[in-house]
């Protein structure tokens, strides 16, 4: 037996310590690492670059929204109507997205106040299904619009969508039109609709209610638009300009009013809805 193995055996034996795999999140932009809890704190926002990270429904309005907001029912939809199929049954898809997510489906609604002004605050969860546009995400706007003209006040919606939801293939467009005219209704009320882009909103919804609002924010750093870089480039066969589609440059070119920083989202959407509807709520 070597002297190694001698005072290798006289050690007391150490149990490793569990780790938990959560403590640290890697960040996408500038790879620093950080802590969870720290990068949380700070609204999902990296210290180091400012980069915005992609956050939920709930996280979005405990952030926006004065405390004691209700959610509203999640509206009813036929499920699965083309029977479709890729890789999996569309049915199991969203089976698999609503057991990872806390919503039914990409678009949650909530009813509340925002420093103390009544608004209607609809959110888009790219964690599910890429926050594609389905019937269920139509419906939910529309639902998210008609109790806005109910309560006499604001919509304001989130948007973060790959596009429109490929397994509903026509009813998926047909969402467009849809929310559109909800948009109109909104308008015809008198009602404030502002729009807050964040990463990344493209596709059918860029097509359609994101691009509808009486004021575009847009995060920072968010990508915003309709077809992909790539397919652009190949389509006119030239070399696209630095930081196309996102926010500071389509900011930059007048397709969105500003560029706000989320720690400023929330007293800005109060600025805005003081002037917008000016009498505040009982």
């Amino acid at each position: 037996m070597s002297w190694i193995t001698k005072v290798r055996n006289s050690l007391s034996r150490v149990t490793k310590r569990d780790t938990p795999d959560n403590l640290w999140i890697k960040c996408p932009s500038c790879s620093e690492m950080l802590f969870t809890k720290e990068y949380e704190e700070n609204l999902s926002v990296c210290p180091r670059c400012e980069h915005h990270g992609r956050i939920g429904a709930d996280a979005r309005m405990a952030q926006l929204l004065d405390p004691g907001f209700i959610l509203l029912p999640s509206p009813k939809v036929v499920e699965d109507p083309l029977k479709f199929r890729d890789s999996k049954k569309y049915p199991d898809r969203l089976k698999a997205a609503r057991a990872a997510n806390p919503h039914p489906d990409a678009l949650t609604n909530a009813a509340g106040k925002i420093a103390g002004r009544k608004v209607v605050l609809g959110v888009q969860d790219f964690a599910f299904m890429g926050g594609s546009m389905g019937m269920a995400v139509g419906e939910a706007f529309v639902t998210g619009t008609e109790r806005a003209i109910k309560d006499k006040c604001a919509y304001v919606i989130c948007t973060a969508a790959g596009g429109a939801r490929m397994q509903e293939g026509i009813l998926s467009l047909m969402q467009m039109p849809k929310t559109t005219v909800a948009v109109r209704r909104l308008k015809a009320a008198g009602l404030p609709y502002i729009v807050v882009l964040t990463d990344p909103t493209t596709g059918g919804v860029t097509a359609s209610y994101a691009m509808l609002g009486d004021i575009h924010i847009a995060e920072p750093g968010c990508l915003i638009g309709f077809a992909g870089q790539r397919v652009i480039k190949d389509t006119i066969r030239e070399k696209l300009p630095e930081g196309f589609q996102r926010a500071e440059y389509l900011f930059s070119h007048g397709m969105v009013d500003m560029v706000v920083p989320r720690k400023d989202l929330r007293e800005t959407l109060a600025s805005l809805l003081g002037h917008l509807a000016p009498a505040k709520a009982a």
